[in-house]
């Protein structure tokens, strides 16, 4: 007898860590992440109307490459990543690249979390982890076929990862997780006593 793996879900795990001068970099981009949060007016009051608890650019600001100058450096970073995990996938692009879509930023306060969710109408989306203090929260990725399980068994505590039900990744600063758009992903509450800092991106 034998298993036959199919239709694998791949998640792209990578580090900025190793990069020269990279503790200077990820010192200027969390600077630069808690300026917005103090000057953005408009995201800050979103984040007040949805009850997020901290701050995200996500609803309005979508310009950051441009913005500052280490976001743009980020860019760069990232399009090298995606270009990398697009082919590790195989996608056809029909000799096209993926091109940024969206960047922003997310300040995530003690307690605070940030339920289930997919990214419509991109390719590739992922994260970038600025600061990650003790006890700061995993990305939790849930099975895709979950909705389509029906009366499937849970599976046991013992079980190999790529057959759980959810698998949570822990990141450091300067870790990289990008997944296809259609993953279904959350972060749960925030454990740490300081703010737990990310920037996301979508790829189309």
């Amino acid at each position: 007898m034998s298993l036959r793996p199919l239709f694998v879900t791949q998640v792209y795990e990578a580090s900025l860590a190793g990069e020269k001068a990279f503790a200077d970099f990820n010192s200027e981009l969390q600077e630069a992440c808690q300026m917005l949060a103090q000057e953005d007016l408009a995201g800050r009051a979103w984040c007040r109307e949805k009850g997020y608890g901290g701050y995200t650019s996500y609803a309005s600001l979508n310009d950051l490459p441009q913005r500052a100058s280490v976001f743009g450096q980020l860019k760069s970073k990232l399009d090298r990543h995606t270009a990398r995990f697009a082919e590790g996938l195989h996608l056809d692009l029909g000799g096209r690249r993926l091109k940024l879509d969206s960047l922003w930023v997310n300040i995530l306060k003690p307690g605070a979390s940030h339920s289930g969710h997919i990214h419509p109408h991109s390719v590739l989306s992922g994260t970038v982890y600025v600061a990650t203090p003790p006890g700061a929260s995993a990305l939790r990725l849930e099975d895709p076929r979950l909705p389509m399980m029906m009366a499937a068994p849970s599976r046991t505590a013992e079980a190999p990862e790529p057959e759980q039900t959810f698998v949570y990744l822990q990141p450091d600063p300067g870790t990289v997780f990008m997944w296809e758009s259609w993953l279904r992903h959350e972060v749960p509450a925030n454990q740490a006593k300081t703010p737990r800092i990310s920037i996301s991106f979508n790829y189309a």
